[in-house]
């Protein structure tokens, strides 16, 4: 079994508004953002497959709420109190709040004459004084780890290994949830998150969730979205509501697998991508154009070797050495320019399911693609090559390798980003065969910040809110400012 010792010091996320409510002997179980992380714990312990006790030591200032009562199942789940002051009267009102046999008891910690303020304790001598015949149990006596000292010490890596060597010596794993996300430098604490959803085995469904801010709300959405059919279900929307995201967002593979019935809630919006039907490499070959046909044999008759390549230190070389090249690409700035080779090789040998090809010149790397295979569809995640070599259709040759590597594989449909927001290279999406194809992009309002962002239109990129009319001339301006803001962000760095 593992056994969890959860001190639950603090109501909530944020230290400053907790140490108010504490020194000013505010006890609320009211909002959004109470006990916060504990309603999250609790999730996760119940949706592990693996054998779990919690034991939850309350403060006076964080008796549970209804909500997480509600997740505190007995089986898995021991209501416990964590004593701030007066032992007996805290536990008789812990009982009596939350309706639940209290049988175990921890004292919570007030080391610094700070803390030891405001909880109202006295600046010296014991920090709390027990009673000989009180009647709870000292939950001190078991052995015990801290995760989130340890997560802040040791990382992510080192402490999954720990915890599951801890979990077999039936070490009780202690933590704090308000280092649930964030990291303290001060206290040395977290972020636990990672370490405990590991080692519970849970929340597989966040795995590859990505969040950002735009316009003060916060959208999410699954960075696998093309590779993976996505339906969100009501339990996996509760999840996001608890880590406060406002707008989910993901779009309908209508090209395998369309979504039936969505719900009248989920706001549909136009998109595409850039769609390849591949039936085989030589009907794909017959259905480009004459010229994109002569760039492929151009390539071939400058010595331009095309093959399957496995991932190695040398491949992290070459593909470093062409994002190095130059800031700008394409018009615009480039993402990849001024990334390390350690940087370079980790994302490399971290990538799953994919497939590597490189395009060489004397024996030297000059152009790669990366191909992603996701759930009926094959992905091309990068096609790039050195400038210095681009007379020599290089990007056209790796193409046509793709074409060639994806139809024996079963492959039916390869994809190329979006089609709509560079004209350049939309063209040369569109001359080796890929076409406009529309899909549904579906948004979600979790919360009513986020309704609201959906109705003033706030959830959609600038880009895409503007007709055709109106950006294409506007993209010469905006390549400018980009080019712009990265040649005097290298200027600045050289000045330094």
């Amino acid at each position: 079994m593992i056994k969890l010792r959860i001190d639950v010091d603090y109501p909530y996320p944020s230290r400053a508004k907790s140490f108010a409510y504490v020194a000013l002997r505010i006890k609320s179980k009211k909002g959004k953002s109470y006990l916060k992380n504990a309603h999250i714990i609790a999730r996760m312990i119940n949706e592990s497959p693996r054998v779990v006790k919690g034991y939850w030591f309350f403060t006076p200032y964080t008796i549970p709420d209804k909500k997480l009562l509600d997740l505190l199942n007995p089986e898995k789940h021991e209501v416990a109190l964590h004593v701030a002051n007066k032992p007996v009267e805290e536990w008789k009102n812990l009982e009596k709040e939350t309706n639940r046999p209290v049988k175990l008891y921890t004292i919570h910690g007030t080391a610094g004459k700070f803390a030891r303020l405001i909880w109202g304790r006295k600046l010296s001598g014991p920090q709390v004084v027990i009673p000989t015949d009180f009647p709870l149990t000292d939950f001190h006596a078991n052995k015990t780890l801290s995760i989130d000292r340890d997560r802040y010490k040791y990382g992510f890596d080192k402490v999954v290994q720990l915890l599951e060597e801890w979990i077999s010596q039936d070490v009780v794993l202690s933590f704090h949830p308000e280092w649930l996300f964030e990291k303290n430098d001060k206290n040395q604490r977290g972020p636990l998150y990672d370490s405990l959803k590991t080692f519970l085995r849970v929340d597989n469904d966040l795995e590859t969730l990505s969040v950002k801010k735009k316009s003060l709300v916060k959208i999410a959405h699954d960075v696998q979205e093309y590779e993976k059919n996505i339906l969100p279900t009501d339990d996996f929307i509760e999840k996001l509501r608890e880590r406060e995201v406002d707008i989910y967002t993901f779009l309908d593979r209508k090209w395998c697998c369309s979504i039936p019935n969505p719900p009248a809630t989920w706001i549909r919006e136009d998109d595409n991508v850039g769609l390849l039907e591949i039936k085989d490499y030589d009907s794909w070959w017959q259905a480009i154009g004459k010229k994109t046909r002569n760039m492929v044999r151009k390539a071939e008759k400058s010595g331009v070797k095309v093959e399957v390549i496995e991932p190695s230190d040398k491949l992290a070389e070459g593909i470093c050495k062409i994002y190095n090249e130059t800031p700008i690409r394409q018009e615009r700035a480039f993402s990849h320019y001024g990334e390390s080779f350690e940087l370079v090789r980790g994302n490399m040998y971290a990538a799953k399911n994919n497939s590597f090809i490189g395009a060489y010149l004397d024996g030297e790397l000059g152009g790669f693609i990366q191909i992603l295979y996701g759930d009926n569809i094959a992905i091309i995640s990068n096609i790039l090559s050195l400038q210095q070599h681009w007379d020599k259709s290089l990007n056209n040759a790796l193409l046509a390798k793709a074409v060639e590597v994806c139809a024996p594989k079963g492959q039916r449909w390869l994809m190329y980003g979006r089609i709509g927001n560079h004209p350049s290279l939309d063209r040369f999406k569109e001359n080796n065969g890929f076409v406009k194809f529309p899909i549904n992009r579906y948004y979600v309002p979790i919360t009513s910040k986020g309704r609201l962002a959906i109705h003033l239109g706030l959830h959609r990129e600038f880009k895409d809110a503007l007709p055709n009319s109106v950006k294409y001339p506007l993209i010469p301006a905006l390549n400018w400012v980009s080019r712009t803001k990265v040649r005097v962000k290298l200027r600045l760095k050289k000045l330094k």
